[in-house]
Formats: C-alpha cells, structure tokens, sequence
C-alpha cells in the first residue's frame, strides 16, 4: 500500500514539475533580444558593410536562424558612431556589437594585429586553421578579455594586392618620403624603409589619393578598390600582396551582453560568423578576376608584381618589426611565437598541397 502511495505520489510529482518547467523553458525561448551593431566601414561598402558574407548579411542571416529571437540593426561608419570608435563602443556597452579589422586597435593592443593578417603571414587556409583549430581564438579571448569583449572571424578577403601608386616603384629609393595610406603591421615595415605611413578609413582614400595629399594607398583587392576609384587617382597597382596574405573581418561582442544570450543564440552568432567568413571569402575570389580584367583593359591600369628585390627587403625588414615587437611586450611575444610555430607547421603541409599545385599542376596546363 505504502509502496503503491509513494510511486503515485512520484509520479504525481514528476509531473508537476514537468508543469511548472515548461513555462519557464517557454519564457526562454520566447525572450527577444534588440542589438546594434556599429562597423569601421562607410554605408554600402561591398564585403565589409553589404554584400554576401557581409556584416549586414550576418545581420539577417542570424535573424532568420533565431526566428527573430535575435535581431541586430546594422549601422555603416558615421551613421551612429565615427569610423574607428567601435572598439570603445563595444567594451563600454554603449552598442552590441562591431564589425573591423583588429588592427585598427594597435594603439590599444598591439597583439591584436595578428588577428587580422601578418606580412608573409598565412592565407585563408592557413589562418582560419590557426583561428579555429590551432589555438589563436583562445589567445584572441584571453587579449580581449580585460576588455569585456567577445572576439571572433567573421570575414576573409584572402590575399590583398600591394596597392596603388601614383608612380612606379622601381627600387628602395622610391619609398624615401613616399606617402602612403596602410594600416598594420606592414606599416611600420614600410616605415623602417622611409615610408610616411597614414592610417585613412577606407572612406577617405580615394579624395586623398586624388589630391595628392598621399602619393600610395593599399585598400582591399580589384573588387573593392575599383568600387572605390582608386584607378582613376592612381595608374600602378601592384599585385605582390606580401602585407596581407589575408585579412580577417573580425566581430566583437559585449561580454555582458554576450552572456546575456541562451546557449542556443550564442551558438547561432558563431555559427553565422563562421559561414560569413567562408561566403565573404569565396565572394571575393569570384569578383576579383573579373575586375582586375577590366581594370588593364579598360581603365589604363598597369598592374604587376614588385620587383624581386624590393620583395625581399620587405621581408627582411618584416622580421626585424615582428621580433622588435615581441621583444617589448609579452602579450604580442606570446601570441608572435604560437603564430610562427603553427606556421612553421603549416608551411610544412602547403609545401606539398597547395604549393606544389600552383607551381607545378597550374604551369604544366598553362603550356598546354
């Protein structure tokens, strides 16, 4: 009898609890949530602000993902906040979220640069791989933590071109004095050879170039740069792209507003980012061709490599800026030496896939 009572009440009472827990589960997953989110890049840049793989596509792609639980409205550079303010934005929680490139907080954290390209760095395989499975998201959690940020990928251009330049680069001599719009890394390379480097938004290059205020401005690839007129400031564009093998599109996030979310958005946001930074990419190897094309044939644009030499002193110079910086703050020093290490390794393995491809398959084809 007692045990018939006891097994009733069990029941009685798991179902009671089943009861009461359903609201609360309900609750949960019918919470909203309201974000905005601020970007370093002017209204309707192509990759950067619209297009796919764009923040304003992750924007909409994380809205139907959370069946509205979760929207972000997006805002261009200046619509809410200056171009280069989103860092401070995001980590005093005046906005959500923001979309740029993480070199831009070099002032405030020099390891930050790492994550968005290194000269003669990793391409896209590479530093995605690094990112996701070689452990650079966790240094990237652990440089932005005392800043209650949420760092990750969303976005890759791939390689960048060198950029464009009102005269032709023929030897060192003609980067004494030169003045030219690069951000980085690959600015304070370009500095040790007397280069004046300027850091532009994107938005302000082309009347720059224009007037002559700069002599030089790298900016993204043939896409982007046409969309922006760059070819018709400047004629010599170089293709070398050492400074940016690729460049990552990072999103930060509020950490309090980060915790804020259910497992189940938090999941979402990553997810999201994690397609944008394939969409963007693949976006960008589908455009590039076409616009270089049309910028030799139809715009009177000479483009073509650096000369062997001058490669080879930018990287010379690159390891000497890359060490220096180590060298003077540990933070940059741990994350410069896992980057190499990975690299090393990485290296390892396109030496014999990627490379060999380009090198060998795609010039016995070329002479068919």
């Amino acid at each position: 009898m007692k045990r018939r009572f006891f097994v009733k009440a069990g029941l009685l009472g798991g179902a009671a609890a089943a009861t009461f827990a359903k609201p609360n589960i309900a609750t949960a997953q019918a919470k909203t949530f309201q974000w905005k989110m601020t970007n370093a890049y002017g209204p309707g840049s192509p990759f950067y602000v619209a297009g796919p793989g764009s923040p304003t596509d992750f924007c909409e792609m994380v809205k139907k993902m959370s069946g509205g639980r979760l929207t972000i409205q997006h805002f261009a550079a200046g619509e809410l906040i200056p171009a280069l303010e989103g860092f401070d934005a995001v980590s005093k929680g005046i906005v959500e979220m923001n979309a740029a490139n993480s070199y831009f907080w070099a002032g405030k954290i020099p390891a930050a640069q790492y994550f968005t390209t290194v000269p003669f760095g990793l391409n896209f395989q590479g530093m995605t791989a690094w990112i996701y499975h070689g452990g650079g998201q966790k240094l990237w959690d652990e440089l932005y933590a005392p800043f209650d940020l949420v760092p990750m990928a969303m976005g890759n251009t791939g390689v960048q071109m060198t950029g464009w330049y009102r005269k032709p680069i023929t030897g060192l001599d003609d980067y004494k004095g030169l003045k030219m719009r690069i951000p980085g890394l690959a600015g304070k390379v370009y500095a040790t050879l007397g280069v004046d480097v300027k850091l532009l938004p994107g938005g302000e290059i082309f009347p720059a170039l224009e007037r002559g205020v700069i002599d030089a401005a790298e900016f993204v690839g043939p896409y982007q740069d046409r969309r922006l007129g760059l070819h018709k400031a400047a004629k010599f564009y170089y293709t070398t792209g050492w400074h940016e093998p690729s460049n990552v599109t990072e999103l930060i996030v509020n950490k309090k507003a980060w915790e804020s979310l259910p497992p189940d958005l938090q999941e979402i946001v990553r997810a999201a980012a994690a397609a944008c930074n394939t969409i963007s990419h693949t976006w960008c190897e589908a455009t590039n061709a076409e616009a270089l094309d049309d910028l030799v044939k139809n715009q009177g644009v000479t483009a073509q490599p650096l000369p062997p030499q001058i490669v080879a002193k930018l990287k010379e110079a690159t390891e000497v800026v890359l060490n220096d910086g180590a060298a003077k703050d540990p933070a940059m020093k741990k994350v410069h030496d896992a980057f190499l290490a990975f690299k090393a390794n990485h290296d390892k393995w396109a030496g014999v896939s990627e490379s060999v491809y380009q090198s060998q398959i795609r010039g016995q084809l070329s002479k068919a």
